[in-house]
Formats: structure tokens, C-alpha cells, sequence
């Protein structure tokens, strides 16, 4: 059965929600873009989702506060 999550949660309220925090986060601070978004797939975000927000982190890491 799929996780459901609103649409309102935001990234950071979802992986906190499924402990995921300290992995993305680990990940993000190396600028590892595949490593987050196999994190962002644990979170039941959708492939393209995941892609487009590690993409977008490890770009700019500093602004999102990694």
C-alpha cells in the first residue's frame, strides 16, 4: 500500500516524518545528488520530483542550509 502524504507537507516535514532526516541530510551536505533523491524515493516522492529538488540542493546547497 502507498504512503499518502497532503499536499501541504513540505520536503523537510516528510522525511522528518519517516526519519529520513539525517540520511538527506548527510547526503545534501556532500552535494550528492543520487544519494538524495534515493532518500526523496524512500519519502514516496515521484522520480521526477526527486530529481528536480537534489538537482536544484546540490546546485545551491548553501541557500537551502546544507
Amino acid at each position: 500500500m502507498e504512503q499518502q502524504f497532503g499536499d501541504g507537507m513540505t520536503v523537510n516535514e516528510r522525511l522528518y516524518h519517516l526519519g529520513l532526516m539525517g540520511e538527506f541530510g548527510a547526503a545534501a551536505q556532500s552535494r550528492n545528488a543520487p544519494a538524495m533523491e534515493q532518500v526523496l524515493l524512500l519519502a514516496w516522492f515521484s522520480m521526477a520530483q526527486a530529481k528536480e529538488t537534489a538537482l536544484a540542493l546540490a546546485a545551491n546547497s548553501e541557500r537551502f542550509g546544507y
